[in-house]
């Protein structure tokens, strides 16, 4: 059975994007993520090495957005993605970026990209 946590609305400043300005200037990029794990030996054993620590998983979050500047949101949702996997009990990661600062000539709302990655099982 596979439960689904989820964080939602981490704010973290990085320095991405095509644009010159994006990366000296650097913006605000909103991540959520939801995570396909089994919660099952958490609850019975109500013992946070049980389970993923959605609190050390932020930070890992949060310096992975804030290092590295790179052109795409792609790039950076993959690389966030692939944090997330690093726990042998993420069976799956939903990770959308959302980057509601993107230099559009337009009103607009948010820029959000969603990708969905499964972990690697032996």
């Amino acid at each position: 059975m596979v439960d689904e946590l989820a964080v939602l609305g981490i704010e973290c400043y990085g320095h991405h994007g095509v644009f010159e300005f994006e990366k000296r200037e650097g913006q605000v990029f909103v991540i959520d993520l939801v995570l396909g794990v089994d919660s099952t030996p958490a609850a019975a054993s109500d013992d946070l090495r049980d389970t993923v620590d959605y609190g050390s998983l932020v930070a890992h979050v949060k310096a992975a957005v804030e290092k590295d500047p790179v052109d795409l949101i792609e790039t950076l949702a993959q690389r966030i993605a692939d944090v997330c996997l690093l726990d042998d009990r993420v069976e799956w990661a939903r990770v959308t970026v959302h980057k509601p600062n993107a230099p559009i000539d337009a009103t607009f709302s948010d820029v959000a990209l969603t990708i969905t990655r499964k972990g690697h099982r032996d």
